[in-house]
């Protein structure tokens, strides 16, 4: 396994000194302060865009071909652990910026970091090493191969990685035993219900442990029950080494992560702590006020 930037062909900026792709490293033991949503930050962010713009080619019907704006000077960050959800019309930007995260697609200005590595000037051979040991992708329509099964698929990002089979297919059962599918490795997407196809697609998506876990529309094709599984799944997952960012239409599903951004007209229009995070900070305020009375330094400060 990859355990540096250095080794997957990226070259970090000086400032930034640790891995991106290995959870288990000094990467996610960085010093941390306190801000004033109540959640620990790393002092860098995991992902950062700096006044992003993104066009696309259009035609205009007087002028001919014309740009058509997508992103019009995106300035995000996200830090290590935190959930995300990214809303807004259709049109507004958001799924562009979750491409841009995913290393999918290229800033027409503007850069995209990760982990202190701007990702938009790396060649396509370094962004798809990225992808593959970095970033777990989750789809609305699981994107799973019809002719394999469930283990097939989950193998298929440490196969493509370099994995040895054997070790695949240890860590793909890890991974379905953890979203609670193990009894149906063998079975292919045909056999599986709308909801064990999107927890085979998680389990896909985290079997190299990612640090960073990209979900586009994770319910959007599931019935309201089976959507409140897979977001408490996606919770499950989240975790202080790993950050999940969710482009979501539903505004329910925002309120289950602890940060909502909202697009418009391929702009930020709103960058606010979900309703579900003040409330915990809330509920947390009192006993943080009890250990503040006892010199314990002060988290919701």
């Amino acid at each position: 396994m990859y355990t540096s930037l250095d080794e997957l062909g990226v070259t970090r900026s000086d400032e930034a000194c640790a891995p991106c792709v290995a959870p288990q490293t000094a990467f996610f033991r960085r010093k941390v302060h306190h801000v004033n949503d109540g959640r620990s930050r790393d002092q860098d962010p995991l992902l950062e865009t700096r006044q992003v713009v993104k066009n696309y080619a259009g035609v205009h019907v007087e002028q001919g071909a014309a740009e058509v704006p997508a992103l019009r000077g995106v300035s995000v960050r996200i830090w290590r652990g935190e959930r995300v959800a990214i809303v807004g019309r259709s049109g507004s930007g958001k799924s562009t910026l979750l491409n841009l995260f995913g290393t999918l697609d290229q800033p027409s200005s503007g850069s995209v970091w990760l982990d202190g590595v701007d990702i938009s000037t790396l060649n396509d051979r370094a962004r798809t090493r990225i992808r593959r040991r970095s970033l777990g992708f989750v789809f609305q329509f699981f994107n799973l191969i019809a002719t394999q099964s469930a283990l097939e698929n989950v193998m298929l990002p440490a196969i493509l990685a370099g994995l040895s089979a054997r070790e695949a297919r240890r860590l793909a059962l890890e991974r379905l035993d953890q979203v609670g599918l193990a009894h149906r490795a063998g079975h292919h997407p045909f056999q599986l219900s709308g909801g064990e196809m999107q927890r085979t697609a998680i389990a896909r998506a985290l079997v190299l442990d990612p640090p960073l876990l990209l979900a586009d529309e994770p319910t959007g094709n599931l019935d309201t029950a089976t959507g409140e599984a897979i977001l408490a799944l996606l919770a499950q997952v989240a975790t202080s080494a790993r950050t999940v960012v969710v482009v979501t239409h539903d505004a329910s599903v925002a309120q289950r992560q602890d940060r909502i951004i909202t697009m418009r007209d391929g702009l930020v229009e709103s960058d606010r702590a979900s309703d579900r995070a003040l409330n915990s900070r809330n509920d947390a305020a009192p006993a943080a006020a009890r250990l503040e009375s006892l010199g314990a330094p002060g988290l919701y400060s």
